[in-house]
């Protein structure tokens, strides 16, 4: 048996570690309305295709005055803010465990007196974002790299997804800081051997250089894509001899 504790949990804002400010996280998930046309006795109320909305209910953390901290990454409010925060079993959160991501306007930064003598600062997150991905609902996927510094490309298996999918999905990635250019990516295979691994189209985060660290993004494949059954993280080097990144995908 595994289970989780909240102290597992990590929290990434626009690739910044916002681990050591929250103190808890509110309900977070994805809510479907009923069916307009479905009547109180009928058998049936399923939901609306896609017509899922993903909510993150707040952010509860210490007020902090720290230069890269949540104070000023946050405190001007009103900004589309990726949100990613894996979730560890019974450890930190490794490569396999359950990751929840999305794109969201923030509404709102709140400070005032906490429990102990501590500043509390409390963010929500409004509805999804205009560029979050409009095709999808779903903010459920797998972590694929735990936050760490890379310095070498990936020669190790994957993660097993139990079957190839043929849904597309939305591969997230949040870049905290690298030396030079470098490209972040997902690759699937059919067979869980390095040589078998190869990139999946459009799972890409593009070359990105160190003057724009930190970087993040969410980049929705066609709803049709098909992902392999096997899945891992991958990076090119550019100019860039070391990145501290953290990878998920979400499949479809």
């Amino acid at each position: 048996m595994t289970r989780t504790h909240q102290k597992h949990y990590r929290v990434y804002v626009n690739a910044v570690n916002l681990s050591g400010y929250e103190r808890q996280i509110g309900q977070m998930g994805v809510t479907y309305e009923t069916s307009p046309d479905a009547a109180l006795t009928d058998a049936v109320k399923n939901v609306i295709l896609g017509q899922g909305e993903v909510s993150l209910a707040s952010l509860n953390g210490f007020l902090d005055n720290d230069t890269a901290g949540k104070f000023n990454l946050l405190k001007a409010g009103s900004n589309t803010i990726d949100v990613m925060i894996p979730i560890g079993a019974n450890a930190a959160p490794v490569a396999g465990d359950n990751v929840f991501a999305w794109r969201f306007e923030q509404t709102s930064f709140i400070a005032e007196p906490g429990q102990g003598g501590f500043a509390a600062a409390t963010v929500t997150p409004g509805g999804s974002a205009t560029t979050a991905p409009k095709t999808y609902s779903k903010p459920w996927g797998t972590l694929l790299h735990a936050y760490a510094a890379r310095t070498a490309v990936n020669s190790s298996t994957g993660i097993d997804g139990t079957a190839q999918t043929t849904a597309g999905g939305i591969f997230v990635y949040q870049l905290f800081s690298s030396d030079g250019t470098v490209t972040l990516k997902t690759q699937d295979a059919s067979s869980n051997l390095d040589g078998s691994f190869g990139d999946l189209s459009g799972a890409t985060s593009g070359s990105i250089t160190a003057a724009v660290t930190p970087a993040y993004g969410m980049v929705a494949l066609s709803t049709s894509a098909t992902v392999k059954r096997y899945l891992r993280w991958q990076l090119a080097f550019g100019t860039a001899t070391t990145a501290t990144f953290a990878l998920a995908f979400i499949r479809g």
